[in-house]
């Protein structure tokens, strides 16, 4: 019998590749409405009794976060509550949009800056993006519960990306929603105007205590894996706190040849006393 000749498939038109979802169930009621460059990803919880947000963005994807809710069957006034995870423009952009109908809550320390409109803070006239102000209705501290029902969320204050940095933690599920503090392999943002890299690192000790399994980040990948990756955050906070010992190290003895020189730089380093 003839064998059929085999015929190389001519491709005449690009194939269009299937589209990656991006709204993503990562549990019962748990979805990750992925982010869009320069914004966050936001989370949302549907609870039995509340529907929360985790972070909204920027304020300029917003009609990108009112589609996917929608595709949920949700719309803006169905969001009970939107925590934010800290004060920057990516995370708290299109928070405006909801806080006629939501309840608003962030760390006492990332709200009174969003109150004050601190823009040296929250990057958005940097950034150049829209600023449309809003207030913070719930001041949390660290220890705060939350209850949606079928979800219960404990604030963790973990200061060191920003002094308003909070983490969301979910005991009997063992997630943790950690914004801009830790990101999937372990890997930790950099230091913003008002963090502190001794706080991060004790930040990062603390989670660490945790039993956790699903790590959900502000941006990037999820991690199944917290706990291989909450000691590698662990090393990487310590090496920053050694990088910064060292520059401040290499920083002082430059001053003090400079000292040493005295006008030599065209000025005095050191007051002289005044003759009497």
């Amino acid at each position: 019998m003839k064998e059929k000749a085999i015929v190389p498939r001519v491709q005449t038109e690009p194939e269009a590749q299937p589209e990656q979802s991006q709204v993503i169930e990562l549990l019962p009621g748990i979805y990750q409405l992925r982010g869009e460059k320069p914004g966050s990803h936001v989370y949302l919880v549907r609870g039995d009794t509340k529907n929360a947000l985790i972070d909204t963005g920027v304020a300029g994807k917003f009609q990108v976060l009112k589609r996917r809710l929608a595709e949920l069957g949700l719309r803006v006034r169905d969001i009970d509550l939107v925590i934010l995870t800290h004060e920057h423009y990516d995370h708290i952009g299109a928070t405006a949009f909801f806080h006629h109908t939501a309840v608003v809550a962030a760390h006492r320390l990332a709200a009174n800056k969003l109150e004050l409109q601190d823009e040296f803070v929250t990057f958005r006239k940097y950034h150049d993006q829209p600023t449309k102000p809003f207030w913070v209705d719930v001041w949390l501290e660290d220890g705060s519960m939350i209850d949606l029902g079928t979800y219960e969320l404990q604030v963790i204050h973990t200061p060191g990306h920003t002094s308003g940095c909070i983490c969301l933690y979910e005991p009997r599920a063992g997630l943790l929603f950690t914004g801009d503090t830790v990101f999937a392999g372990g890997t930790l943002s950099e230091i913003a105007v008002g963090g502190n890299v001794s706080d991060y690192v004790n930040s990062v000790r603390r989670l660490s205590n945790l039993k956790v399994k699903q790590l959900y980040p502000g941006h990037g990948k999820v991690s199944s894996a917290p706990d291989e990756d909450l000691p590698k955050a662990i090393v990487y906070a310590q090496t920053m706190l050694d990088d910064c010992k060292t520059f401040f190290e290499a920083f002082i003895k430059t001053r003090k040849s400079r000292a040493k020189l005295g006008s030599a730089f065209g000025y005095w380093t050191e007051p002289r006393d005044k003759e009497i």
